[in-house]
C-alpha cells in the first residue's frame, strides 16, 4: 500500500484494487464519509450483527462502482470495523471518482 498525504492508501494491480476501509455500522444511511488517515470511511445502515454490516458494505460498493457483488470481497476484518477490501476490475482512479473521493486538481495519482 502506498500512503498518500492527501488520500487513502490503495494497492492497484492487474486484478483491481485493495484498500482499507473503516466501517461505521448502524448509521442512518449508507454512504462514504470521506477518509480517515489512509482509510476510506464508510457508514452503513445495517447493524453490526450476523454479518449484516458486511453484506450492506458489499452491496453498496458493488452498486457505487458498477460491479457485481462477487467482485467485492472482504479480505480481512470480518468482525472488525477496519477491513481490507478487494474490488476486482476497478482501477484506483475509478474507485476514488465513483466514491466521491477524487480531487479535481489531483491528477496523476497512482495509488
Amino acid at each position: 500500500m502506498t500512503p498518500s498525504p492527501s488520500g487513502p492508501a490503495i494497492l492497484e494491480n492487474a486484478d483491481g484494487v485493495v484498500f482499507t476501509a473503516k466501517i461505521v455500522p448502524g448509521s442512518s444511511r449508507t454512504a462514504v464519509a470521506g477518509t480517515l488517515g489512509d482509510m476510506i470511511k464508510i457508514r452503513v445502515a445495517a447493524p453490526p450483527e450476523k454479518g449484516k454490516a458486511n453484506e450492506c458494505l458489499i452491496a453498496y460498493l458493488a452498486k457505487q462502482l458498477g460491479v457485481k457483488k462477487n467482485a467485492v470481497e472482504i479480505l480481512s476484518g470480518h468482525t472488525n470495523p477496519v477491513k481490507q477490501v478487494r474490488v476486482a476490475g476497478v482501477p484506483a482512479a475509478t474507485l476514488l471518482a465513483k466514491l466521491g473521493l477524487s480531487k479535481p486538481n489531483h491528477s496523476g495519482w497512482q495509488g
